[in-house]
């Protein structure tokens, strides 16, 4: 069977009075639950379009202005649940920022139908939480999240996560060269996208299958924590986050006995042991 692989203090910008007012007679006449998403413009110059998923206008705006301001992404907004499967049905974008709390349907149902759909299964998606449990979180990522952001949110740390996973959608276009790998425990064919434990599947989200094929290809070395973000994540290393320790515990948790093959190399990293 396949894995069905389910990728400082804030400062927030000055907003324009144009800009609020315009927002505002859009949103005029419309109930929170249905209003609908902006209309859609075609890109210029090969920008990139993200979805913000997002009730609360002034996060919006902050999130606006954070991507938009390098030139190269183009933000595009909805506020429920359903505008936001809308807008994917109609034009999928490059990426979604999707906050677990909003109207009609919840952020992990719209994740859980997204992944659910062959034209936004591996479309990259970033949820963003106003809480910091660890089971809202893991929560978020077994429903096929790629990564997550908490509330409130940093401008320099949104904008390189979301420039991090748009620059791993674009990677995995590009058809990768077959590998398999057959341990003890371990069956994993990653050109079919198929993992298996002792003769059972296992299934893994896109982040973790990454995380596993990153780490068996570069089998009994040491990798640090900066290079998986780096090559799994496509994090630069200002990033500081909890990722590679939650994946990695979470991986090896699925992969049973195959799991201890990932070994914790203190004060360095981790290593897949052959």
């Amino acid at each position: 069977m396949h894995v069905q692989v389910n990728a400082e203090t804030p400062i927030r910008p000055a907003v324009t009075a144009e800009a609020v007012s315009g927002l505002q007679n859009q949103t005029r006449g419309e109930t929170r639950a249905s209003t609908p998403t902006r209309p859609v413009p075609v890109p210029r110059g090969g920008r990139r379009r993200v979805l913000v998923v997002e009730d609360e206008q002034d996060i919006a705006d902050l999130i606006r202005h954070t991507l938009e301001r390098g030139g190269d992404i183009e933000v595009e907004q909805a506020t429920s649940g359903d505008a936001a499967l809308k807008a994917c049905t109609e034009q999928p974008p490059d990426l979604v920022l999707l906050d677990l709390n909003i109207p009609v349907l919840s952020g992990l149902e719209v994740c859980r139908i997204l992944r659910q759909r062959p034209a936004t299964a591996t479309m990259p998606i970033i949820m963003v939480t106003a809480s910091a449990s660890e089971g809202e979180r893991v929560a978020g990522l077994d429903t096929g999240a790629d990564d997550y952001v908490t509330k409130p949110v940093s401008p320099r740390e949104l904008a390189a996560r979301v420039r991090a996973a748009l620059r791993r959608g674009r990677a995995a276009t590009a058809a990768p060269a077959p590998a398999v790998y057959q341990g003890t425990h371990l069956l994993a064919d990653f050109d079919a996208v198929s993992v298996e434990v002792d003769g059972e599947s296992v299934k893994l989200t896109r982040r973790e299958f990454e995380l596993l094929r990153y780490l068996v290809e570069n089998r009994n070395r040491v990798l640090s924590r900066d290079r998986l973000l780096e090559r799994v994540w496509g994090y630069d290393r200002l990033i500081e986050t909890r990722s590679v320790d939650v994946h990695v515990g979470r991986l090896r948790a699925k992969l049973g006995a195959a799991g201890r093959q990932i070994e914790t190399v203190v004060g360095l990293g981790y290593r897949f042991v052959d």
